[in-house]
């Protein structure tokens, strides 16, 4: 799941807005990809993990999961960028955490 936070911080990390990082395809495509790619990563966890780390909320990693795969063309942009700015660092940090 790290690595999957570190790429889509990287593949967004040079725009400024969400109105940018939406004009590149491809770097767009690439961070709800790997948005997939993480809630499907967390879906995996027990159920035991989860319920003893319930500072990360797991149901809304996996909520956007199904948002993004199943309406791709739907997505309201700023609250995904809001996602990327704002909540995939302090996961980040929170997984950090658990996994020490």
């Amino acid at each position: 799941m790290l690595d999957t936070i570190d790429k889509i911080l990287r593949y967004t990390s040079e725009y400024k807005s969400a109105e940018e990082l939406y004009q590149n395809d491809r770097d767009s495509d690439a961070a709800m990809m790997n948005f997939i790619v993480l809630g499907e990563e967390s879906g995996k966890l027990t159920d035991e993990l989860k319920n003893i780390n319930p500072q990360v909320n797991w149901s809304k990693v996996y909520g956007l999961r199904n948002i993004i795969a199943h309406h791709y063309f739907r997505i309201n942009v700023d609250i995904v960028w809001q996602i990327i700015v704002n909540d995939l660092p302090k996961l980040k940090t929170d997984l950090k955490a658990l996994i020490s």
